[in-house]
């Protein structure tokens, strides 16, 4: 099967047989990482930019890792770096970045659906690392390797994703991937941070935790982004920690070989205790290994795949 997209713009352009080429290739990526020399030349020649507006660690250095294990020529920018300071739009700055002739470009943007606007204006391909408040593809595709590692599976099984819904874009594409691959969803949190008629998205929405992760196989923490929130949505963190955080207590409620999840960056002690982000059921610091895998599958796909349609 050859991979139909020129674009990785969200989950929710994704089939399911989409989601599965990417998956089964990413699997076999894996075993590059393991290797004493971590590279292979699959994608010589190639040039990948990566430009992130908004501040990342574990995704910008995992797909310069990955590009780099693929043998293509990598290049990092920031906003802070760029001739964005000086006033230069978003769409000059990436129109002189094709102008160099990269054959991809990895974006992480402030506002939802900058990096569609991009694609529509330039010849390159265009990944989306992640989008304001919108969606966040490779991470719901790392969290679905993941899972399918650790269960065998994905049909069938219940996730429970607790915290800040509505400025989330993992909990975006996490529900649209998810529910493709014939998962069930419950989105829990505040009534302040669930977003009005999301469950038309196919997600049960809980309010209440301990109902939530009731017999789940998969539970899976967000934090409270309060760099987007225009206005404090809470009393305090200490009262969020005491309904939405979660503890050993809360943990025995789920199925006893539930995984625990977290996209990253933790708040310790306020959505996830330490004794569960670093217990035997946490598989936290797996998502941030199999983000590399999914992420050269992801770049082995849209620079050589067949790309006849966008």
């Amino acid at each position: 099967m050859s991979f139909r997209h020129k674009h990785i713009l969200g989950t929710e352009q994704l089939s399911k047989e989409d989601i599965e080429l990417i998956l089964d290739t990413a699997d076999s990526f894996k075993e590059i990482n393991s290797r004493e020399i971590k590279k292979v030349p699959t994608l010589r020649g190639k040039t990948i930019v990566n430009l992130f507006y908004e501040a990342s660690t574990r995704t910008r250095t995992s797909f310069e890792i990955a590009g780099k294990r693929l043998s293509a020529d990598t290049i990092n920018m920031t906003a802070s770096t760029s001739s964005v300071t000086k006033g230069e739009t978003l769409e000059d700055t990436a129109r002189n970045i094709e102008a160099m002739k990269p054959d991809i470009l990895v974006m992480r943007h402030s506002a939802s659906g900058a990096p569609h606007y991009l694609a529509e204006r330039i010849d390159c391909s265009v990944i989306n690392a992640g989008d304001g408040a919108h969606e966040h593809p490779s991470q719901a595709l790392l969290d679905l390797l993941t899972i399918r590692q650790h269960k065998g599976k994905l049909e069938g099984l219940t996730v429970a994703i607790v915290g800040d819904i509505s400025h989330s874009r993992v909990a975006r594409s996490d529900l649209y991937a998810m529910t493709k691959m014939g998962m069930r969803v419950r989105l829990c949190g505040p009534g302040t941070m669930v977003p009005p008629g999301i469950e038309k998205l196919g997600a049960e929405v809980f309010t209440n935790m301990d109902e939530a992760i009731r017999d789940a196989d998969v539970v899976m923490m967000l934090r409270i982004q309060l760099e987007r929130q225009g206005k404090t949505l809470l009393p305090s963190l200490r009262e969020y920690a005491r309904f939405y955080g979660l503890n050993p207590t809360r943990l025995a409620l789920a199925r006893k070989d539930a995984i625990v999840m977290h996209p990253g960056p933790m708040n310790r002690g306020v959505e996830i205790s330490s004794y569960v982000a670093d217990g035997e059921q946490s598989v936290i610091l797996g998502q941030v290994e199999n983000g590399v895998a999914v992420r050269m599958a992801l770049l082995y796909l849209v620079a050589g795949g067949d790309q006849s349609e966008a």
